[in-house]
C-alpha cells in the first residue's frame, strides 16, 4: 500500500470526511511530508470506492456546490488494520537491527 493511500485510509478511520477534510488530515497526519491536490485525491477515492475500501457516506449542498461524504468500509479498515500491523512489525525489525549494529535505544 502507498503512503498516500495509507494516509487517506487513516483519515477516513476517524469517520466520514468531505475531500478538503481528507487533504487537511493527510498534511497533518504526515506532518507536512505529503500534501494531495484535489485531483490526487479525488482519483484514489474513486480508485478506493471502486476496491470496496471507501464508500459515499453522504452529500450535502453548500455554497451551490455538492459536497460528498466518504467513510472507511470494513474492508477498508481491515486493509488498514493489516497495513498497520505490517509497518509496525517493519519498524520492530528495523529497531532491533539499528541496536545490534550501533547499540543505540530507540
Amino acid at each position: 500500500m502507498q503512503e498516500p493511500t495509507f494516509l487517506i485510509l487513516t483519515a477516513l478511520a476517524a469517520g466520514p470526511t468531505h475531500g478538503y477534510g481528507v487533504i487537511r488530515a493527510v498534511e497533518e497526519l504526515s506532518q507536512g511530508d505529503v500534501v494531495l491536490r484535489p485531483g490526487t485525491l479525488y482519483g484514489a477515492l474513486d480508485r478506493l470506492t471502486e476496491q470496496g475500501l471507501v464508500e459515499i457516506d453522504h452529500e450535502e449542498a453548500v455554497d451551490g456546490r455538492l459536497r460528498r461524504y466518504y467513510r472507511l468500509t470494513e474492508s477498508g479498515a481491515a486493509a488498514l488494520t493489516t497495513q498497520v500491523q505490517r509497518l509496525r512489525r517493519n519498524a520492530d525489525a528495523a529497531a532491533s537491527r539499528l541496536r545490534l549494529a550501533f547499540g543505540g535505544a530507540l
